[in-house]
């Protein structure tokens, strides 16, 4: 790549990520000073220091306005208004809007105590503010996210306004603009709402934690120890490619800027072991849109789905983590497909050859010594703490650092990783590699330690994380240089250079964070008035309308409608709107066609399709990034992509219908078990789709695998034609059936009546004996329901207060006109035996054909 390229696809990745402009002088002092008092903010209230010196503590609203004062001044500083405006200078025009936009923002800061006291009746003070803010925050989404994002929330603010004129299926009574203003700006249903408190609490922290780590040098490190590992294998850069991608995504929210970090090294790599221009690029986006998917940040969606579901950081990990890791293992199996159907070699690796057992015995003896650490490891911390209670802490941070000196001193040893271009011709040294950074991993492992084991809250994890990067970039080169026992001018420029480092990571945190705060903002005015409004219940009946009830449609359409917005929308945007207008409406559905589906499973269906949208033709601008890279057509480029990203779009639909993938009321075993399996399925999928497995596959071959894939992954399809999952049961006979059956077994009602907010619903819901929030339930008369027989079914005549059947929704007056019990049926696993039978059959039946040499 020539410095030409390079620049152009740096400006790319500041023109969307982090703002076009490059300031010079005093201009640029106070974008760098604001940038990095944002960040330091954001440091602090995430800190448990405020409320240990009883100094600068904010309320979480507090701490809102405070953030998105920060951005509102950022994004007209950092973001021209056109393409042809100054990079180089802000004009006085956005000066004034910068000073405008911020003070609207502060003004609620200010004013807090006033605005509390007079709540829903905003003086004319506050509606000038207000609505002088709401059009700058318009501006400013269209300036740092485009124009798309910005019209739709204009649509739904104008929506709001001019309810009554709207056609009759969507008109409402309307919203005067008072009302407007109190409920977009001064309340936290809109602009303030639960998205930018996201924004605010966790957010920052890891953008900002990852902005640390690219800087300190982790982002080569991954790239090089994935390098190291996989390069030497058949199409080893694009493997390698796969896995750097995604350790990055690991920690970035930016597909972007994913694509550039790592495919200006991989994507000439690839080319050279025979990738096309196309298929190389389409390698990077594939991967690196799939970082967004890959906990712990998932493009900040994962702490959206803590709020909008009200289930703990962990859950939403522990259901990402699976789906995420499969689609990355059934990519590498993808690339490894391509590369055997060109014949695609390595890198040269001088390294000593070992066998296959000899590298076995080593991965199993690490993963043993690995485990081993990690127990003594917990048990040590739970000795501790257990002994020393409140002093456990400098304990723990003493044996921290006494660590941390150590691994640097064993990494100053090696010399340090390069930023290398792409000619590499040979295999770096594994070993060299891995030990040369070894200290990256830790404040890793403090991050994973602090969210699973202590279950500390994502601010709080964050922190702790973000400080450890913080102390290792102050003090990684200082220390390697006293280790190497180098001069004392060189140590201290070590030090000059470390907080440099510092700084520089800071401001691209705070910068990476401005469109972020707007998007999450912006969406927050689509959020609010589906709330205000009541367009939600409007659409939902549009949808049901259009997919005639049938659930496979609904997902059907959601799909599309994610990939329409995200042409437009960046991802979390695109999350928010969609989830907001959709995941209720999927739930409903799915009650009424008697699937039960978790909400979790909704969030994550319509958080993938959003992502999808970065690598579809004719908008995906990660594509557009990867074929500059690569000097191929970015249409194609895409298109490949979106081929490759298939096996990514398949699995959300699965896991509406097959829980188990999220790891749902799952043992740790069963895990396992769904894991290889679903594993072996994407890799069949992904031969089918690729038309090919050992030889290139017959046409009944590729229709075999999609339906390997389809069985492995929902066995149960199959066992409902053969074995009704339900039987039926008298509606006289619900409450001795009920008390009867065993703790495994449960009832499914079909309900016929009406809704809280009145509208006739027909639904179907589980009673089962074991009730969340509730405990065991014996008899029927526990439930506290009173039913009278009416008619052709059972009437709910009264329902107690906080009772189980309160708790699972059931209503007065509510009517249940069928009841069934669940079946005593044969595992549908049983259906994973000729699945596999018949991907034998395949596997040795293509072997059999290369072997003869009749491979077409």
């Amino acid at each position: 790549m020539s410095n030409i390229n390079n620049a152009s696809l740096n400006e790319l990745v500041y023109a969307v990520d982090v703002g076009a402009r490059r300031l010079e002088g005093v201009e640029k002092k106070l974008l760098v000073f604001l940038a990095v008092s944002w960040a330091i903010f954001q440091l602090w209230i995430a800190s448990p220091l405020p409320f240990i010196l009883n100094i600068g503590i904010f309320s979480s609203i507090e701490a809102r306005y405070i953030h998105f004062t920060f951005a509102l001044f950022l994004v007209f500083i950092a973001f021209p208004a056109t393409e042809k405006s100054n990079k180089f200078r802000v004009s006085g025009l956005d000066w004034l809007f910068a000073l405008v936009a911020s003070s609207t923002g502060a003004y609620l800061y200010v004013f807090y105590d006033q605005l509390a006291q007079r709540p829903g009746s905003p003086i004319l003070q506050d509606v000038i503010v207000g609505g002088i803010g709401l059009l700058l925050v318009l501006e400013a989404t269209r300036r740092s996210l485009g124009l798309p994002l910005a019209s739709i929330a204009l649509i739904f603010i104008l929506y709001s306004v001019l309810g009554p004129y709207m056609p009759s299926m969507i008109a409402h009574k309307g919203v005067s603009f008072n009302s407007l203003i109190n409920h977009q700006w001064l309340t936290t249903q809109g602009v303030f709402g639960i998205a930018l408190g996201v924004s605010t609490s966790f957010v920052f922290l890891f953008v900002l934690f990852g902005a640390l780590l690219e800087k300190g040098g982790a982002g080569n490190f991954f790239i090089k120890t994935a390098f190291s590992v996989l390069g030497k294998y058949s199409g080893g850069p694009a493997k390698a490619a796969v896995v750097a991608s995604g350790l990055t995504g690991l920690v970035s929210g930016s597909s972007i800027a994913n694509v550039v970090t790592t495919g200006t090294f991989t994507i000439p790599m690839m080319r050279k072991v025979g990738f096309s221009a196309e298929k190389a690029g389409a390698v990077e986006v594939a991967s690196s849109v799939n970082g967004q998917i890959m906990p712990p940040v998932m493009g900040a969606a994962a702490f959206l789905m803590v709020e909008y579901i009200g289930i703990p950081y962990s859950e939403v990990i522990k259901s990402a983590f699976l789906p995420a890791l499969i689609s990355y293992i059934s990519l590498i199996f993808i690339v490894h497909l391509e590369a055997q159907k060109m014949g695609a070699v390595g890198i040269k690796d001088n390294s000593k050859s070992v066998s296959l057992l000899i590298k076995a015995s080593k991965f199993l003896f690490g993963f043993l010594v690995m485990s081993a650490l990690s127990y003594l490891i917990y048990f040590s911390v739970s000795w501790v703490k257990g002994l020393f209670h409140d002093s456990a802490i400098y304990i723990i941070l003493l044996s921290i650092s006494a660590s941390y000196l150590y691994i640097i001193k064993v990494v100053s040893r090696y010399p340090d990783l390069e930023e290398d271009d792409s000619d590499l011709n040979v295999l770096p040294n594994f070993k060299q590699t891995l030990m040369s950074g070894l200290h990256y991993l830790l404040p890793v492992v403090i991050l994973i330690w602090c969210l699973m084991v202590e279950q500390m809250s994502p601010s709080l994890s964050s922190f702790w994380a973000s400080s450890a990067m913080i102390f290792i970039l102050l003090t990684q080169k200082p220390l390697k240089a006293v280790f190497r026992k180098e001069k004392i001018e060189s140590i201290l420029q070590s030090v000059r250079s470390g907080t440099k480092d510092l700084f520089e990571a800071l401001e691209a945190g705070s910068r990476n964070m401005i469109g972020i705060a707007v998007a999450t903002a912006a969406a927050g005015i689509v959020v609010g008035a589906v709330a205000q409004t009541g367009i939600g219940l409007v659409l939902a009946d549009l949808v049901e309308y259009f997919s005639m009830g049938n659930i496979l449609i609904m997902l059907i359409l959601t799909a599309l409608l994610c990939l329409i917005l995200g042409m437009g929308l960046p991802t979390t945007a695109n999350y928010i709107v969609v989830s907001a207008l959709l995941a209720p409406v999927i739930v409903s559905l799915g009650e009424q066609n008697g699937l039960i589906v978790p909400l979790i499973a909704v969030h994550l269906f319509v958080f993938y399709f959003g992502i999808m949208a970065d690598v579809t033709p004719p908008v995906g601008l990660a594509s557009f990034a990867a074929a500059a890279v690569a000097k191929g057509d970015p249409i194609k480029t895409g298109l490949q992509a979106f081929k490759y990203s298939l096996r990514t779009a398949l699995l959300p639909f699965i896991f509406i219908y097959n829980t188990d993938l999220l790891l749902i009321d799952v043992t740790w075993y069963w895990g396992i078990i769904i894991f290889c399996v679903s594993t072996i399925a994407m890799m069949a999928f992904s031969s089918g789709m690729q038309n090919y497995l050992i030889v290139k596959n017959k046409w009944y071959e590729n229709l075999a695998f999609l339906l390997i894939a389809f069985t492995l992954l929902r066995p149960g399809f199959w066992l409902d034609l053969v074995y009704p999952p339900f039987q039926s049961v008298p509606l006289q006979n619900i409450e001795s059936t009920y008390d009867s059956m065993d703790r495994d077994h449960y009832l499914k009602l079909q309900i016929d009546g009406f809704d809280k907010v009145g509208e006739k619903v027909t639904f179907f819901t589980l009673l089962p004996k074991e009730i969340d929030k509730v405990g065991k339930v014996e008899h029927f008369e526990d439930l506290g329901l009173n039913l009278i027989s009416k008619d052709d079914g059972l009437l709910i005549d009264t329902v107690s207060f906080a009772s189980p059947a309160e708790k699972l929704g059931f209503e007065f007056d509510q009517k249940i006109i069928s009841v069934g019990i669940n079946s005593e049926r044969p595992s549908k696993e049983l259906f994973w035996i000729p699945a596999f039978l018949m991907c034998i059959f395949i596997y040795y039946n293509q072997l059999r054909r290369k072997r003869s040499g009749k491979s077409k």
